[in-house]
């Protein structure tokens, strides 16, 4: 990332109206994911203590932004019968949710006849873009900023097509 790029946690703090975010994955491979995924895929257990050193951070860093009026938005669009990653991510969600988030989930084949960008990305007031780039196999591959006015109207077009055919987390069961 060069020195001059804003981090995510800048964006989320120059945002004053809404953020958004679409995940279109149906297995991420981060490397700070790794040791809690294997532990649940040997366990089931999952951390959803807000508190917890691993989530304390983003519930602050949201619950901060929701407080100052950011509405902040995820929907997941996921191949059925999901994987254990998403299965993964699911079960940890209610934290997502403790934290201001409003999570929803789409299965792809509601999905295909969305125009849809080719990565995930976090939309911030509806003008500035940070896309989030993945390997094949699901490692972190950076970000990159964008306020492009053509790419931020595909993301919110999207995002809005996508978050109305969507169901609720609390709705929405694991296939």
């Amino acid at each position: 990332m060069p020195l001059n790029e804003p981090t995510f946690a800048d964006l989320l703090a120059d945002c004053t109206r809404s953020a958004v975010h679409l995940e279109m994955r149906d297995q991420y491979g981060v490397s700070d994911e790794s040791d809690a995924f294997a532990t649940w895929l040997s366990t089931g257990q999952r951390d959803t203590d807000p508190a917890s050193e691993n989530w304390a951070p983003w519930v602050d860093l949201i619950s901060t932004a929701v407080a100052r009026g950011v509405t902040v938005r995820r929907a997941r669009i996921v191949s059925e019968p999901v994987t254990d990653y998403i299965r993964w991510e699911h079960a940890g969600t209610v934290v997502n949710v403790h934290a201001g988030e409003d999570v929803r989930w789409l299965p792809r084949r509601q999905a295909s006849d969305i125009a849809l960008p080719g990565n995930d990305f976090w939309l911030f007031d509806e003008n500035v873009i940070r896309w989030n780039h993945f390997t094949g196999d699901g490692a972190w591959a950076g970000q990159q900023i964008s306020d492009d006015p053509a790419e931020a109207k595909l993301c919110s077009e999207a995002f809005a097509a996508v978050w109305a055919r969507s169901i609720p987390h609390d709705q929405y069961k694991i296939r």
